[in-house]
């Protein structure tokens, strides 16, 4: 059987939605998402996250005060948008999640993981139909640079997934991808970072439901504490993370 038959078989099986989910939200998708703390390298080097209980405590708040307000909310209306080929919406979010990235580097992670994704779709869009689909839909949508979570939200709507299941995968692709930040940082053993895996794992359905109750009036990106941590980190002497 050829590859583009293979791939159609899958797409065809009841498990083909969340399997494609499971593969977006895993770690080893080369977006860049591993080179990335979003702060909390900055908060370890000023002492506001020393250990596993006020890492665990960090990552729970950025989790419900960040994510949950901008990038999830961004995900869940624009998997809507894609599905309804609405480009302008696309766009305006797409704009929105630019011009709330409050320091240099968190607009440029965006950016770049944007771009990786659109890259990883191109590199496979021969091999699989749902991938080339998310491609061909980035692609067309012309975004001056596409932004990771209206990228992520082309990947899933393309998954035909429920909105809630493809929030829960990214929300647990960052909660892994932050928990190993934290055991690198801090640092802390597997263990820990296990233990607040798990209570990232009770958190996430909480913050997902925030995320699909909010609309354009209350979407937010405001996180003045992480914006201040993210902008000294840009002049951090030593640091192993981008941002």
């Amino acid at each position: 059987m050829a590859p583009t038959d293979q791939a159609l078989a899958t797409q065809a099986h009841p498990s083909a939605g969340l399997l494609q989910i499971l593969w977006l939200a895993s770690p080893t998708l080369p977006v860049g998402g591993f080179s990335y703390s979003e702060g909390l390298e900055a908060a370890v080097e000023v002492g506001a996250v020393s250990d596993e209980t006020t890492a665990a405590n960090w990552l729970a708040d950025q989790l419900h005060l960040s994510l949950a307000r901008s990038d999830l909310a961004v995900v869940a209306q624009a998997i809507r948008a894609w599905q309804a080929n609405d480009l302008p919406r696309i766009q305006q979010l797409n704009t929105w999640v630019l011009n709330t990235r409050e320091t240099q580097e968190f607009r440029l992670q965006t950016e770049q993981m944007g771009r990786s994704l659109l890259e990883w779709a191109r590199s496979l869009s021969t091999l699989d139909s749902s991938v080339s689909g998310v491609f061909e839909q980035l692609r067309s949508a012309q975004l001056a640079p596409p932004t990771y979570p209206v990228s992520m939200a082309c990947a899933a709507a393309c998954a035909h997934t429920p909105v809630r299941d493809s929030l829960i995968g990214v929300a647990f692709g960052w909660s892994e991808n932050m928990v190993q930040a934290a055991i690198k940082s801090v640092p802390l053993g597997q263990s820990a970072g296990q233990r607040m895996l798990a209570r990232l794992v009770q958190e996430i359905p909480a913050a997902v439901d925030h995320a699909m109750a909010l609309t354009n009036d209350t979407r937010q990106a405001f996180t003045p504490l992480l914006a201040i941590l993210s902008a000294r980190h840009e002049t951090q002497y030593s640091r192993l993370f981008r941002s």
